[in-house]
């Protein structure tokens, strides 16, 4: 990995225009060996999906974690450990949590500023909608409840695959308008996750979330609604990346097929009304094989809403799309022919012949010789959400038990209130095509960092690393950087212990100088690696305030020192 000038890139990213009030354009951006061009063979495999059959130690582990979850936590690292690779990873697609417990009541304690009734601790998701303000604090709930999920999960990649979703099938908490919606959308996202992606959009198309997001509720034979008839093709099957594509007129036949759809406000479901369908034949273009979809009247017209998304999905374009989704997410951003050939198509192929099953498609890529090749690993910025979620998880940062909903939130809004500054508001894209860095080329990732964001990052990690946050009186929520250490046994040894901090925290390794000024942190500036040994011993022997000032001060120079290298921004 030392050859793949990754830290050089990433250094460049986060420094070029700190200071500047401007954001990184990408002519500022010095692209690593990899990016946008052609690899030397040395660094690229030749078995492509051919199984992993290397050594399986933390550092396979750690890239897998990284990768289908926020954060690696170490008693999900030992699990693995005692596990071979595909085990693993079945075991990661297939540890599929029950549906958790919903949102509740956190935004008025003393139950005053719930109008419908709901009181403080129980769950408004089954409530009357009660008014604009009211719907405001929940859409607010909701979100840091999303927010506790991620913090809490099991060693699973769910969360992971439920965020995966959420940008593909992107919608926003505050044009749906009704926060019981976005919660039952997001359970949707739950049941789906690892199912047929069939299935998938035939549920989101009909799910009154998206009608409402889309406008699929307004689209009548009178007044036919392009938007969900457009973006169901252009972003999330066939896509409009396609050299010969579908063409607007098949937009419009698409939009009257999926006229009469409505959602009831009361029972929170979707229904069709055949009065408003549009009942004539719609005739598609040769890109769909001239296909015609035949008008039908009465109940029977919500049936041409299953036959168009049939007819979408004799397209291999739609597999290929998503299958370069998921690679992007889950992998690297920039696909080249290689990798376009090798990869992408036979996923794409293994969708189709798998009848559009999604955990087939994980199984072989997280299974494969390329994911677990050095040039897949530490290669893209953490999203915001990685290094949010990420930081809690690594550090088994802890939240008390017992806490009422009003603290408990609190403090999942804590995060979700960084991940906005970060750029990335969980529940509101900025589009229904999602966040930038998963789409938008060259740059990708690498809009994540700018001159606003990056110092929104370290700013955390300060805050997380020193004084931590408060949600009550009495109450932290912060590193606690000398109990974590206590883990390790062997932290009396200083390069040892720099050695697992900075395979915990990193994702690629760093040279010895690096590590030499890592150390120095330990032995304040000594020479000699007792002057670690030492107070550590003590500390353990006589944990009194003294001993404990002197170990702590340390330790959290080395943490806050590491969280800000530009290498803690990989993943």
């Amino acid at each position: 990995m030392g050859k793949i000038d990754r830290k050089q890139f990433i250094s460049k990213i986060v420094s070029t225009q700190i200071g500047e009030n401007r954001p990184i354009k990408n002519e500022d951006i010095v692209y690593n060996k990899y990016a946008n061009k052609t690899l030397p063979k040395s660094y690229k495999t030749t078995a492509w999906l051919s199984q992993y059959s290397g050594e399986w130690t933390e550092v396979q582990i750690r890239h897998l974690l990284r990768r289908t979850m926020f954060g690696v936590k170490d008693v999900d690292l030992q699990t693995l450990l005692g596990m071979n690779m595909s085990n693993s990873v079945d075991l990661l697609l297939n540890n599929n949590p029950p549906l958790p417990d919903p949102p509740v009541n956190n935004y008025s304690p003393d139950g005053t500023l719930d109008i419908t009734g709901v009181a403080a601790g129980q769950t408004w998701v089954n409530a009357p909608v009660g008014d604009g303000t009211l719907n405001d604090y929940r859409r607010y709930s909701y979100k840091a409840w999303w927010i506790g999920q991620m913090l809490n999960q099991n060693l699973s990649i769910m969360e992971k695959m439920v965020f995966f979703w959420h940008n593909h099938f992107a919608t926003q908490t505050y044009v749906v308008g009704d926060a019981r919606l976005s919660y039952n959308h997001n359970l949707l996202l739950r049941a789906n996750a690892l199912g047929n992606f069939k299935t998938f959009v035939k549920q989101v198309t009909k799910d009154p979330a998206m009608l409402m997001y889309l406008n699929g509720s307004q689209n009548t034979k009178n007044s036919p609604d392009e938007n969900y008839g457009r973006e169901l093709q252009e972003l999330f099957t066939v896509s409009k990346y396609n050299a010969t594509n579908y063409t607007e007129d098949d937009v419009k036949a698409a939009s009257k097929v999926l006229t009469g759809w409505r959602v009831n406000n009361t029972t929170l479901q979707s229904f069709f009304t055949p009065s408003i369908h549009d009942v004539s034949n719609k005739q598609f273009s040769a890109f769909y094989n001239n296909t015609l979809i035949n008008g039908q009247s009465g109940a029977n017209g919500a049936n041409e809403t299953d036959s168009l998304i049939d007819m979408i999905f004799t397209k291999a374009e739609t597999a290929h799309y998503i299958c370069t989704k998921m690679y992007r997410f889950f992998v690297y951003y920039n696909i080249d022919a290689d990798i376009d050939a090798n990869v992408i198509t036979p996923l794409a192929r293994l969708l189709i012949n798998s009848n559009f099953e999604i955990k087939p498609v994980l199984q072989c890529l997280f299974k494969s010789d390329h994911f677990y090749s050095a040039i897949s690993m530490g290669c893209y910025i953490k999203t915001p959400l990685d290094l949010l979620i990420g930081t809690f998880r690594t550090f088994n940062i802890s939240i008390p038990t017992g806490l009422s909903a009003h603290s408990l939130y609190s403090i999942w809004n804590f995060v979700a209130v960084y991940g906005v500054k970060m750029g990335l508001d969980l529940g509101d894209p900025p589009n229904v095509a999602g966040w930038m860095p998963f789409y938008e080329s060259p740059a990708y990732y690498e809009i994540w960092i700018n001159s606003n964001t990056y110092p929104v990052r370290l700013e955390f990690t300060d805050l997380i690393c020193g004084t931590g946050y408060s949600p009550v009186t009495g109450i932290t929520i912060a590193i606690d950087i000398v109990g974590f250490t206590q883990l390790y046994p062997n932290a009396q040894d200083p390069d040892m212990l720099v050695d697992y901090f900075t395979t915990l925290l990193l994702g690629i390794n760093i040279s010895a100088t690096e590590h030499d000024n890592l150390k120095g942190i330990l032995l304040s500036g000594q020479t000699t690696n007792s002057y670690w040994t030492v107070a550590w011993t003590n500390y353990l022997f006589n944990p009194d305030a003294e001993n404990t000032a002197i170990i702590s001060s340390r330790l959290n120079s080395l943490i806050n020192t590491l969280l800000r290298l530009p290498e803690y921004q990989l993943c």
